[in-house]
C-alpha cells in the first residue's frame, strides 16, 4: 500500500464531476454511522485528494459550519476541484442514494422496532462506530505535528473540548466559541509576521 500523501508531496485530484459524484456516493453509502473512517480512508489514503493535514484541517471546518460534517466537506472539496458544480455534484453524489436507501430502512425499521433483537443491534452499531473514530483520531494525530499550534498545544485543547462536552456536559457551541476562540487566537498570533 502507498503511503497517504504528506504536505510535501502532491495529491491527486477527482478526474471529472463523474468521478466527484461516484466518489461521495460510495462514501455515503459506506458511511453509516461512522463515516469520519471511511471518508479519510478514501481521500487521503485511497484517492489522495487531500493530505492528512489538509484533512484535518478540512475537516475542522466542516464540524464548526451548519448542516452534517460529512456534506459540508463535499461541498469543499467539489468547490476546490470544479467551483460551484463540483460542490452541487458532490452533495447529490452524498445525498441522492444514501437517501432512497434510508427511506427503505426506515419502511423496514418500521416493521421490526419493537423486536428487542433490533434495540440490540441498535447498540452494537453505536459501540463500533464510537471504535471507528477514536481509531481514526490515533491515525490522524501524526498530523498534528505540523499544525501551528503544535502538537502539545493541539492536544490540551482537545483534551479540554473532551472534558467539556464529554464530562462536564456543556454545550457544544459554548466549547466551540471558547476553546475555538482560543485556538483561532493563538495561531492567528503565531501567523503574524
Amino acid at each position: 500500500m502507498t503511503p497517504p500523501p504528506t504536505s510535501t508531496g502532491p495529491a491527486a485530484q477527482p478526474q471529472s464531476l463523474t468521478d466527484l459524484f461516484i466518489t461521495f456516493t460510495v462514501l455515503a453509502l459506506q458511511g453509516f454511522g461512522g463515516v469520519l473512517a471511511v471518508v479519510q480512508r478514501e481521500l487521503v489514503e485511497k484517492k489522495r485528494w487531500l493530505t492528512r493535514e489538509e484533512f484535518v484541517e478540512e475537516w475542522a471546518v466542516a464540524q464548526i459550519m451548519p448542516g452534517p460534517n460529512v456534506v459540508n466537506l463535499s461541498l469543499m472539496i467539489g468547490g476546490r476541484y470544479f467551483g460551484l458544480k463540483g460542490a452541487l455534484v458532490s452533495v447529490a453524489g452524498m445525498l441522492l442514494l444514501p437517501l432512497i436507501v434510508v427511506l427503505l430502512l426506515a419502511l423496514l425499521y418500521s416493521q421490526v422496532a419493537t423486536h428487542p433483537g433490533a434495540a440490540g443491534a441498535l447498540r452494537g452499531m453505536g459501540a463500533v462506530a464510537a471504535g471507528l473514530i477514536a481509531g481514526t483520531a490515533i491515525k490522524l494525530i501524526d498530523a498534528l505535528r505540523t499544525n501551528v499550534l503544535g502538537p502539545r498545544l493541539c492536544l490540551v485543547l482537545g483534551v479540554l473540548c473532551f472534558a467539556g462536552t464529554g464530562l462536564l456536559r456543556l454545550p457544544l457551541a459554548l466549547v466551540l466559541l471558547g476553546l475555538g476562540g482560543v485556538a483561532v487566537t493563538l495561531a492567528f498570533r503565531r501567523l503574524e509576521p
